[in-house]
């Protein structure tokens, strides 16, 4: 059985405050976009993971397709051994969601190939024993995600008549590091509330608060950003905790950029 695991932005990213649990609470809209990997679930004698495509660093252990495939194991010990073929397209530590959704997928993917009957409630609870942006993969769509990410509620935004330029810039930047670098505030207008404006009125009021701190630790996201606008992009942003950035663009338009990097570009 073979799916294709897609990748999400972030329009908009707000950490309002730290928890008690060492956590943050965060608000934001996660879009789904078609830029998307290849998993493949393969009955056989033994437990085995192919990678291909982008080459993935860490332990396999650490994989969250590893540990997807053995948190279900250890509920139904009765699934059967497999071969998971996964070939990575997504670019990795971007900001993009791609291992979140390689193990949304495979959650998705063991449940049919082997009838173990996981509502979709339960798909959502396993995905969120994996991680944070695990649970929207589930649901796909674009959400207003809130607590650590896993609240999500269906927004009604439909950005399917623009063009999309993504640009990763081959930087990765740790995660903790960008939160510990925040100081966590609420803004004076809600994200829910500014996406319902016009794409063109974004920009000033549409933030992701791991950008500034970001640019200004890799000049080079400047870079990006600036010919990005410069492209004719209506509104620019960086995604996640970086460090991809996309430009949201008009449909019928042809967005070209020339970078004196070898910086990775997807039009969509």
């Amino acid at each position: 059985m073979i799916l294709f695991p897609n990748c999400k932005i972030n329009i908009g990213l707000n950490v309002l405050a730290k928890r008690a649990d060492g956590f943050h609470d965060i608000q934001s809209v996660f879009y789904p976009l078609p830029l998307k990997d290849i998993l493949e679930s393969v009955p056989a004698s033994k437990f085995g993971m192919q990678l291909t495509g982008i080459p993935l660093t860490g332990s396999l252990s650490e994989n969250l397709c590893f540990k997807a495939y053995h948190q279900l194991k250890k509920r139904f010990p009765g699934i059967p051994a497999v071969d998971i073929y996964l070939h990575k397209n997504i670019p990795i530590g971007a900001g993009l969601g791609g291992g979140s959704s390689d193990a949304a997928f495979l959650l998705m993917l063991l449940n049919r190939q082997f009838d173990l009957g996981l509502t979709n409630h339960e798909l959502l609870q396993e995905a969120m024993n994996l991680g944070s942006d695990c649970p929207f993969f589930i649901v796909n769509r674009p959400c207003l995600a809130q607590g650590r990410g896993e609240l999500l509620d269906p927004v009604e935004i439909d950005l399917s008549g623009y063009r999309f330029m993504l640009v990763h810039p081959h930087i990765q930047l740790s995660t903790a590091e960008a939160f510990a670098s925040i100081v966590p505030s609420r803004p004076a207008l809600q994200i829910k509330e500014i996406i319902t404006r016009p794409v063109a009125s974004w920009p000033g009021r549409l933030v992701n608060d791991f950008e500034e701190v970001a640019m200004r630790k890799h000049p080079l996201l400047q870079s990006v950003k600036k010919k990005l606008y410069e492209a004719g992009a209506l509104y620019v942003s960086m995604t996640g905790s970086g460090s991809s950035f996309f430009g949201i663009f008009e449909k019928d338009s042809r967005p070209s950029i020339s970078f004196e990097q070898d910086l990775r570009v997807d039009i969509i």
